[in-house]
């Protein structure tokens, strides 16, 4: 599976470019890009990663699984689909970038409660900001963050280890440089 969805994530939303012209959303320039919402529009990824995932954190002994709106929704709704057909229902809960305007005004959307046990999920990490604030707004509202997984670590700016100082196990299902050997041998064979 994990090759398949490899391939799929290279195909669908990989860029390359031998020039840093690549504009990452941090402003930043790079070689490359990897746009995650193509892949997790994708019926066979969603399965694949819903899949792998599942498999991750099946004996966590967790709540509940999310993450930073947008990245995280398609992952995180996906592996609650799965686990309910698995029999085993986690329920999936996403965190605003700003807390609503009106209402209850949550940071926190989802079915989570405090002392929920949670994995936080993210598509794809730089400095890994935007996963800190999650497992920060997740502790906020007490949840207790038990494991990070994220799709593809661009393995730059001490992302992985940004993320690992706030005491969390992180897991990338893939690195850049797991895209940059499928595109050598890609390359290799054209």
């Amino acid at each position: 599976m994990e090759k398949e969805l490899l391939r799929i994530i290279y195909q669908k939303g990989f860029k390359y470019s031998e020039k840093e012209d690549l504009k990452l959303s941090s402003g930043k320039l790079s070689k490359f890009y990897i746009d995650c919402r193509v892949v997790n529009s994708s019926a066979k990824a969603k399965y694949l990663i819903s899949h792998i995932i599942y498999e991750k954190i099946v004996n966590l002994n967790i709540d509940a699984i999310g993450g930073s709106a947008t990245g995280a929704i398609p992952i995180a709704d996906a592996v609650s689909y799965l686990s309910y057909l698995e029999g085993k229902e986690l329920r999936s809960f996403w965190i605003r970038k700003e807390s609503k305007g009106h209402g209850l005004k949550k940071w926190i959307e989802g079915d989570v409660k405090e002392g929920d046990r949670v994995v936080i999920v993210d598509d794809v990490i730089t400095t890994g900001r935007s996963t800190v604030e999650a497992i920060q707004r997740a502790r906020e509202a007490g949840l207790n963050v038990v494991m990070i997984i994220i799709l593809i670590d661009r393995e730059e700016e001490r992302g992985r280890e940004n993320i690992e100082k706030e005491g969390v196990e992180v897991e990338a299902l893939f690195t850049i440089s797991d895209l940059m050997r499928l595109k050598v041998s890609v390359d290799a064979t054209e």
